[in-house]
């Protein structure tokens, strides 16, 4: 019996070489992945964009685009924007005009404010204040009907750590792209701002994500309870908001269900669309 063609996935981190959890919760949702859908192998690859200006080629079916510190514009003119932009040109011109297999990625937070820059879908600002914590997102009504974005539930919660934000859509940009909101930040009535968005489909291959949903409920809880993380969250951000974030963690109604709905659909989706099951496909 012939071997199986393995589904391979690059993995570009964004960290620019900043300790983190992301990407070890990102390593950990691909390596389940192997093997659980349609008895695929799934192959891993990383690549260091920020520090060493790492980008893949178009030879994966799958990329995920982690999240990172600082600026989305701390890289204009730099090598590794210059590559990072060219690299999602690439993919939206094999997918817009092959008519074989599609590539799928998934930006997430950092990653999706630098594609919201290049394809010139809204603004990315500074916010007022950090937005920190396991907060509720609420779907729009494309992401209601989206088959990925639906797993979630109409309002469900995430982890939303960030120090930017992507405001006013341009909705010519959206349509002509074919893409749709799918999700907005926390509902506030008694504040007077707009709403973030909180999440894209930019086509049916490629989503991005300001929330974290690679976010792992125990290893978080973990990482919160060391004693530098822990009184620098409640120096920053107080007590309470440190409480409320570790109860969600340890109830599995908050950030457990995004984390085994979310990005297992999506890598789950791109594999039985590779190996042509259409009835999956978005």
């Amino acid at each position: 019996m012939a071997a199986i063609k393995p589904v391979r996935v690059a993995v570009l981190d964004l960290y620019n070489g900043v300790d983190n959890q992301g990407m070890r919760c990102i390593r950990n949702l691909v390596s389940e992945s192997d093997g659980r859908y349609l008895n695929t192998p799934v192959t891993m690859q990383e690549f260091d964009v920020r520090s060493k200006a790492e980008v893949p080629d178009t030879d994966f079916d799958i990329y995920i685009s982690s999240g990172g510190p600082g600026s989305p514009f701390d890289g204009e003119g730099s090598q590794w924007e210059y590559r990072y932009f060219k690299w999602m040109d690439a993919l939206w011109d094999h997918n817009t005009n092959t008519t074989g297999s599609r590539k799928y990625v998934l930006s997430i937070c950092h990653s999706f404010q630098l594609m919201s820059r290049h394809f010139d879908i809204a603004d990315v600002v500074p916010r007022k204040s950090d937005s920190f914590g396991v907060l509720p997102v609420h779907l729009t009504e494309a992401g209601k009907a989206d088959p990925l974005f639906s797993k979630l539930g109409r309002t469900f919660y995430a982890g939303d750590f960030r120090e930017w934000q992507v405001l006013q859509p341009r909705m010519k940009s959206i349509q002509s792209l074919g893409a749709s909101i799918m999700a907005l930040e926390k509902i506030r009535p008694h504040i007077p701002l707009e709403r973030a968005v909180m999440a894209m489909r930019i086509s049916p291959e490629i989503v991005g994500t300001q929330f974290h949903p690679e976010a792992d409920p125990v290893g978080m809880a973990h990482h919160f309870s060391q004693e530098t993380q822990r009184n620098g969250i409640i120096q920053k951000h107080g007590l309470a908001k440190f409480e409320q974030i570790m109860k969600r963690l340890d109830d599995a109604n908050y950030l457990q269900r995004t984390y085994d709905r979310f990005i297992p659909s999506f890598i789950q989706n791109a594999v039985a669309n590779l190996r042509g099951e259409p009835e999956t496909v978005f």
